[in-house]
């Protein structure tokens, strides 16, 4: 079981705003690892974008599967895991995560704030101490909130996407992107191979 990354976003009218993430690409190879970063925002964002407010998901690419929570004041994280990683436990990281940067984050720089002015210090410790979901996660009481909300499996990233809309397309007009991460996506989709991210 594994994080590989943990954020918190700002649902705008126009677009998703990136405020905070935390990251652990120790498990991909050095010269991959700032291209799998790119590709985890990027995947957040795309999510968040496309996901209503007030609502929970899991959305399935590949072996990894992308939790994200929007609450209905426009804050959203995001988790990406493995496929093995308990969707409860990460949902309960969620909502621990978006609690704690509300009150630490004034509301009004939600909009225009960016992970190099929002002070809010909290996910790389959380994305460690949760990287183990047994040890991490004796609230229990989450468990009958959390049963009793539907959380919606997306069988794939495609079918999150608009119709008629490709992957492909999205990350070529990425502007979050940059040129190396859009050539190993590209690598990466034609070799089909695990360290495929997103």
């Amino acid at each position: 079981m594994k994080l590989y990354s943990l954020s918190v976003l700002y649902k705008g009218e126009s677009k998703t705003v990136l405020l905070k993430a935390a990251y652990d690409v120790s498990s991909f190879s050095f010269f991959q690892r700032s291209s799998v970063q790119e590709f985890m925002t990027f995947t957040s964002q795309l999510i968040v974008e496309r996901s209503a407010k007030g609502s929970r998901a899991s959305v399935k690419e590949q072996e990894y599967l992308c939790h994200v929570y929007v609450r209905n004041d426009s804050l959203a994280g995001v988790v990406i895991a493995d496929s093995e990683y308990p969707s409860r436990v990460a949902f309960t990281l969620l909502e621990k995560v978006l609690d704690e940067f509300s009150k630490q984050v004034d509301r009004i720089d939600w909009p225009t704030g960016s992970p190099d002015t929002i002070q809010y210090t909290g996910l790389d410790s959380q994305l460690s101490r949760y990287q183990n979901p047994r040890e991490a996660d004796p609230m229990t009481k989450v468990q009958a909130e959390l049963d009793e909300t539907k959380i919606i499996l997306h069988n794939t990233m495609e079918s999150l996407l608009e119709r008629g809309e490709k992957l492909d397309d999205l990350v070529s007009k990425s502007e979050v992107l940059g040129i190396q991460s859009k050539a190993f996506y590209k690598t990466a989709r034609k070799q089909n191979s695990c360290c495929a991210v997103m």
